[in-house]
């Protein structure tokens, strides 16, 4: 018995992303992907690396049918989510939202930072927040998970056990760098190779959109407002993502490596490393990578870690989430994916 699925937006690179992953279900029947751009197209005709694979034929609609699945992955952007998603819930249907539109509780946030009024607050409060390691429970039974951002997941996860353990003193210092395809496929000028190319800069410093989701998180965890100083920087790869994250705590260095050790023995997806992580070794996976180290001059604990922005980051995550809600091992299929470099 297949699980039938559709994906809206699927020509996207989260999009794109969950139909390379999803090719090795064979637990799985794609149903219908959705891309208005290239309605009427083969998935084969768009994107070549798809010949010979049992999608190859799969034609792109301009719009989902809500009744032809069983789950429903949105990768579109947050506005058309927040509405599509009401309407399959409605329909009795389970979905996984790659947007924020259902990420951050506080309805309020919306219009300061997405731009827009949040018209479903009952859908909002019932959807679960897709973040495995720390909702686990939660998704089993979930019909609507947003999946979180990229950022917020690198920097929670690097947080969690000093968040669960209250040791965190004051606020929190982020530095974070992302590869370019955090910012999706449309064009914009700093995002073309001439412009991208050698070149690493900072972007919304003051007020980026991922900082109220990693807040309203870290509230739920803690119980407590802690503020985040965040800082996002472009990096000149496709792909991959590090968030260094400083926060002062009187842990010896050996207590804070242990309360990690302690929280994350049994985690499938997080591995706890002894140097820096670099971004090559994580790519295409759904692993995060996690450094821990105390300055003992500064009094601070140093958390760095790297995820794959499209991987667990968005996509390969969405699939975790799957895997748990359909009641399939949680690493089935994602367990050996990666981008092998040299």
């Amino acid at each position: 018995m297949s699980i039938k699925v559709s994906i809206a937006g699927a020509s996207g690179y989260t999009g794109v992303e969950l139909l390379r992953i999803l090719l090795k279900y064979k637990e799985v029947e794609i149903v219908e992907i959705s891309s208005r751009q290239y309605e009427g197209k083969a998935l084969k005709e768009v994107f070549p690396f798809f010949i010979g694979s049992k999608f190859e034929n799969l034609k792109f609609v301009s719009e989902l049918d809500k009744n032809s699945s069983d789950f429903y992955f949105l990768c579109l952007p947050h506005e058309p989510s927040l509405q599509l998603a009401k309407e399959l819930i409605d329909n009795g249907k389970k979905v996984i939202d790659l947007s924020a539109a259902y990420r951050i509780k506080d309805a309020s946030l919306y219009p300061k930072f997405y731009k827009f009024e949040h018209k479903y607050t009952d859908l909002l409060e019932k959807a679960v927040y897709g973040l495995p390691e720390i909702h686990r429970e939660k998704i089993k039974s979930a019909n609507l998970i947003a999946n979180p951002g990229c950022y917020p997941t690198a920097t929670l996860l690097a947080l969690y056990p000093s968040l669960k353990n209250k040791i965190v003193k004051g606020n929190i210092i982020v530095n974070a760098l992302s590869g370019i395809s955090g910012a999706g496929r449309s064009l914009k000028q700093q995002f073309h190779y001439p412009e991208a190319f050698g070149n690493s800069y900072a972007y919304s410093p003051l007020n980026h959109r991922h900082i109220p989701e990693m807040e309203d998180q870290i509230k739920q965890i803690i119980g407590k407002d802690i503020k985040v100083r965040f800082t996002p920087h472009i990096l000149p790869v496709s792909r991959g993502m590090i968030s260094n994250v400083s926060f002062e705590t009187d842990l010896s260095k050996e207590e804070l490596k242990a309360i990690y050790r302690e929280l994350y023995n049994n985690e499938p997806f997080i591995r706890l490393i002894e140097t820096p992580p670099q971004i090559k070794n994580i790519v295409g996976s759904n692993y995060c990578d996690i450094f821990v180290e105390k300055d003992e001059r500064t009094n601070m604990a140093v958390i760095i870690s790297a995820i794959d922005n499209l991987g667990k980051g968005a996509s390969t995550q969405a699939v975790q989430n799957f895997n748990i809600m359909v009641g399939f091992e949680e690493t089935h299929i994602l367990r050996d994916l990666f981008i092998v470099y040299p």
